[in-house]
């Protein structure tokens, strides 16, 4: 039954769903997603496990149908329909009258419904259109043809709809166009009037003070006096206010004396204010952190720079990509992105990039990171294709752009607003714009420009970028290789196949992305995959890659780096170790460069389902190698070995994040292959607040042809790290046992010690289990005679007395014959 306080009806909760022929009906749980609905009822498998992905194609060719009753039991006045997240081409009935016609799940709607009404009970039907019949219908309309990326979207069509791109496929994506409503539903009266939006502009941050300026924007469908409410901070006023039809702007200003800042992680405190505006029928909540942001992009001897400054200080961005949560939306929560967004910070991340093929995320999502101190750069959801530039598209975009602007501007991590995801690129990657490159150009920067426009009508104080990647502002060159001004995507080292060492060729202002793949964790393939299937060629583990080519170009690396691995769950386990030694030696180099580049953005974070990917985090949450690597290669201090060009030397570089200068002090050693670690040298280094450094540099002749230099270090603010560099190949290397021997112990906590021992040389030494959680540390080194002690937290409390079943893996057991 609907929850209602008689102007208000949530119409959340339990419809039902039919397929338009009659054919097919289940119970359906809004907000949600028609597949997992049809999961629930039996009506289709699980899409996520083995090939089901080929045999539920046929719900996205479908139109559907939910509906469910609800009571007004006086429907006079002035009613309408508050609805959003609504995917995508949809028609709304309230009593079999229509009374919205929607196509852009990036919108809300709020039709007037007040002649559809009745006393008493009412029904309302959502009847969903087939996004496969729409993309088609409406590319046939277009005056050209608008190509779009068959790669990534094997459903076709994708680009003329305004839903999520990724939707249609993509290359790490499950490809079913799913549908549904995963926002608000709500019928409302209109009693005598509503808030559309509140805004907020933060003036004069000077001397100790700031003014913040609210404005609230009152929408009602008649002139009225209306008690406005704004609180800020335990200041709390009241204005009576004479209200139009249609739309009426409320300002206030609050003068703010000794703001608390609001900084991004590891940076400071992320202070918060709570504002609140309220109508007698209404109140909106906003989470406000007093902060100034600026993009400098000043020329130099380079280029241009592309640095962020917040509150007066540049800010050397470390991060990731975030994709959408899960592929199906009745799959994700609040809990589970929440512990993603976790997870990046806990890896000393204090940026996510929100990229242009999935959602802008719910009004929570940008609290967590408000809380958490991660800044956003938010993509507008455009991505890899080309769109279509007639004026009803863009009428529909414009429409979208001044909402999502509207919603989140106040949000104090979000940075920066960027037009799309590689548009500009696209337009040399399909046969028509090649030919007619001015056609599609000139119909790229239509829309290009809608969107900018919208942004700086919305917010004329936000931080606009025309596009990822770009050299600068109506350049319209290759970002990709470019790397002088801008932000950059460097893909050379995955799509071209170059080596690691490739990353230093370039010296980016920026990285926004980059990435290698490696396989989803054992544990998690073991969820979409029967032993049968555990082979890297197998047609199930060939459908969980989604990248042409992917599965070859990580064996094809193995052979370039490694020994080739023994077994399946080695295979894994090996794709792991080298993603994370690829995006290190770019994050490395790219560090060490500091302040030239002032960002590096690994792709990517998370994943939407169970799949080979360039993700650090595994589907569900756990940590792949490369994340807890990151945790190290993105310590605010840290030390990195970058060869040179020849290889006849190496740098050791100091990078320095904070504030304060620190003082680094480092021994040195020398790693035999059976273990034993001799001191080499000594070193201390101080490295000034907010730069990078030398601290030593050595010739590699005084590195063990038959063993490796290895290292620790211990900052003066207390953070220490530990790494090895090889002057050749893992593969060249004889390898002996290290005989690893582990014993585990249940501690009070619910947690689990396990003390790791080396008889000889271990290198990136690996602990699994089935059973999900978090490891103190993983992909570390020991030498001869050591012994470490990991701590394993489990997701969820276990039984008493019972172990989780740990496994363990190293580099020589990984490629050694039993």
């Amino acid at each position: 039954m609907e929850h209602s306080n008689g102007d208000i009806i949530d119409l959340h909760g339990e419809w039902q769903l039919a397929s338009a022929d009659g054919e097919h009906g289940a119970s359906f749980t809004l907000p949600g997603d028609v597949h997992s609905a049809l999961v629930t009822s039996g009506i289709i498998p699980d899409p996520y496990f083995g090939r089901n992905e080929e045999v539920v194609q046929w719900v996205a060719e479908r139109d559907w149908t939910v509906e469910r009753s609800f009571v007004v039991p006086d429907a006079s006045g002035s009613w309408y329909l508050d609805i959003d997240y609504l995917d995508t081409v949809a028609v709304v009935f309230v009593n079999d009258v229509p009374v919205l016609s929607a196509d852009n799940c990036f919108r809300r709607y709020r039709p007037d419904i007040s002649a559809a009404l009745q006393p008493g009970e009412n029904r309302i039907r959502i009847v969903f259109h087939s996004s496969i019949t729409a993309g088609a219908e409406r590319q046939a309309r277009q005056p050209f043809y608008v190509p779009y990326q068959k790669g990534n979207s094997p459903i076709p069509n994708g680009n003329m709809l305004r839903k999520p791109q990724c939707h249609f496929g993509w290359d790490w994506n499950i490809a079913i166009a799913p549908l549904g409503l995963y926002g608000t539903v709500s019928v409302k009266k209109l009693d005598p009037a509503r808030i559309e939006h509140v805004e907020t502009e933060q003036l004069h941050h000077a001397d100790g003070r700031v003014d913040l300026k609210v404005t609230a924007t009152i929408h009602s469908v008649e002139p009225a006096v209306v008690p406005v409410h704004f609180a800020l901070d335990g200041e709390r006023v009241r204005l009576d206010v004479g209200i139009n039809a249609g739309e009426t702007k409320v300002v206030y200003v609050f003068e703010v004396d000794k703001p608390r800042l609001w900084w991004p992680a590891g940076n400071g405190e992320q202070a918060l204010y709570t504002l609140t505006v309220d109508l007698p029928t209404e109140t909106v909540t906003r989470q406000i952190g007093l902060r100034t942001v600026e993009l400098i992009t000043d020329p130099d001897a380079a280029g241009s720079r592309f640095a962020l400054k917040v509150n007066g200080r540049e800010i050397f961005c470390r991060g990731a990509n975030w994709i959408p949560a899960d592929a199906l939306y009745s799959r994700s929560s609040v809990a589970k992105t929440d512990d993603l967004l976790q997870s990046a910070v806990d890896a000393n991340m204090n940026m996510i990039r929100i990229w242009g093929g999935g959602f802008y995320e719910a009004d929570w999502f940008y609290d967590l990171c408000d809380l958490k101190g991660l800044m956003v750069w938010q993509d507008f959801m455009f991505a890899c294709n080309l769109y279509p530039c007639s004026d009803d598209f863009l009428a529909n975009v414009a429409h979208e752009v001044d909402y999502q602007v509207r919603r989140l501007a106040s949000h104090p991590s979000i940075m920066l607003w960027c037009g799309d995801n590689e548009l500009v690129g696209a337009l040399t990657w399909f046969e028509e714009s090649v030919k007619n490159r001015d056609r599609y150009l000139v119909a790229y920067d239509r829309l290009n420009r809608v969107i900018e426009q919208g942004v700086r009508k919305a917010f004329p104080q936000a931080i606009w970028w025309p596009s990822s990647p770009a050299s600068g502002y109506l350049d319209y060159g290759d970002a990709w290789h470019a790397d002088g001004s801008g932000d950059m995507h460097y893909w050379s080292v995955w799509h071209e196949n170059k080596s690691f060492d490739n990353y230093r060729s370039v010296r980016p202002r920026f990285c926004s992305e980059f990435g290698f793949q490696s396989y989803t964790s054992l544990p998690v393939i073991e969820t979409f995959a029967d032993k049968a299937d555990m082979n890297i060629a197998s047609p199930v583990i060939e459908l969980h890659q989604k990248n042409a080519g992917g599965n070859e170009r990580i064996a094809g690396t193995m052979f370039r780096y490694f020994r080739f691995p023994k077994d399946f769950a080695n295979f894994v386990y090996l794709s792991q170790i080298q993603q994370g030694l690829a995006i290190k030696t770019a994050v490395d180099f790219w560090r060490s460069l500091k302040p030239h580049c002032m960002g590096t953005l690994y792709w990517q974070l998370n994943d939407t389902w169970p799949v080979a990917s360039w993700s650090s985090l595994d589907y569900g949450g756990s940590w792949k190698a490369m994340h807890y690597m990151a945790r190290r290669f993105f310590q605010p201090v840290a030390v990195a070995a970058i060869p040179s060009d020849d290889a006849a030397s190496l740098t050791l570089s100091m990078v320095n994040d904070t504030l304060d200068p620190v003082t680094i002090d480092m021994n040195l050693f020398t790693l035999t292959l059976d273990g034993k670690r001799s001191p080499l040298k000594s070193v201390q280094g101080d490295c000034g607040p907010d730069r990078a450094e030398v601290l030593l540099t050595l010739d590699t002749t005084e590195i063990p042809v038959d063993g490796m230099l290895a290292w620790s270090f211990t900052a003066s603010n207390g953070m220490r790290g530990e790494g090895h560099f090889l002057n050749g190949t893992y593969k060249s290397l004889d390898l002996q046992s290290p005989e690893l021997t582990t014993g585990v112990t249940a501690l009070a906590d619910g947690s689990f010690e396990i003390a790791v021992s080396a008889k000889g040389l271990a290198l990136f030494v690996m602990i699994e289990s089935a059973t999900p959680g978090r490891y103190s540390d993983n992909a570390f080194d020991l030498s001869g005679g050591e012994t470490r002690r990991i701590v394993f937290t489990p997701s969820s409390t276990m039984e008493s007395g019972v172990l989780p079943d740990f496994r363990i893996y190293d580099l020589h057991s990984c490629q050694a014959a039993d």
